[in-house]
């Protein structure tokens, strides 16, 4: 890995709550010279820094050209409702991260930084849950020198699209906030913008090893 400045970040899941902060802090970062991002339609976005690839996921021999840079920033993800099948959800969930983490490691990338959700776990019952446990196991089978995996609880910012079932849990979860203390307190809802705070913060930290942070440590290391 470069040791100076003029580091190359990848970025999957740009146009997304998350990855929309994200990209627009490290165009404005001073160590990056570029910012990759792979997307599958045409994004208008015309910025210094920027590199902006349409890719067909599937496609991994069109893919891996694009995959080689220092950092690999993973925010993509769907819901269930917007995939439309699980078969579906899963491909964007599981099979885009895991792929491109294995295709960026093989290119020479060495730090890999991936969205999850709290209470990911491969045994879970809940599928979307289970999901995301299993693509943590996936990631970190691949063996990058650092792998950083946030787990964050419900997103606060303004999505382009609704998602009931997530106003919904941030509705809760807001008036419940001062209860949730201790243990639960990474159950709290998060800003988007102080995740991808986080994960450039983490990227900059570049610390060997695998990293697990809950939301509530999240909030910790992003929070303006």
């Amino acid at each position: 890995m470069r040791t100076f400045m003029g580091k190359t970040a990848i970025v999957l899941g740009a146009t997304g709550l998350t990855g929309t902060h994200l990209v627009s802090a490290l165009l404005l970062d001073p160590d990056y010279d570029t910012v990759r991002v792979l997307v599958r339609k045409s994004w208008v976005n015309p910025r210094p820094k920027l590199e902006s690839v349409i890719v067909n996921f599937k496609d991994t021999a069109s893919l891996t050209p694009h995959l080689k840079g220092d950092v690999l920033f993973c925010c993509i993800g769907t819901t269930i409702k917007k995939a439309r099948t699980k078969e579906k959800f899963r491909e964007v969930d599981y099979g885009i991260p895991v792929s491109c983490a294995q295709l960026a490691h093989a290119a020479g990338v060495e730090q890999f930084l991936v969205i999850s959700a709290v209470g990911a776990n491969a045994r879970s019952r809940n599928f979307y849950l289970r999901t995301k446990g299993q693509m943590e196991q996936a990631v970190l089978k691949v063996g990058f020198p650092s792998t950083y995996i946030f787990r964050p609880s419900f997103l606060i910012g303004k999505r382009q699209e609704f998602r009931f079932g997530e106003w919904i849990g941030k509705y809760l979860i807001q008036l419940f906030y001062f209860l949730l203390q201790g243990r639960w307190k990474k159950y709290r809802g998060i800003k988007a913008a102080t995740v991808a705070n986080a994960m450039i913060i983490a990227a900059k930290n570049n610390e060997k090893g695998v990293h697990v942070l809950e939301s509530d440590a999240i909030q910790n290391l992003g929070a303006f």
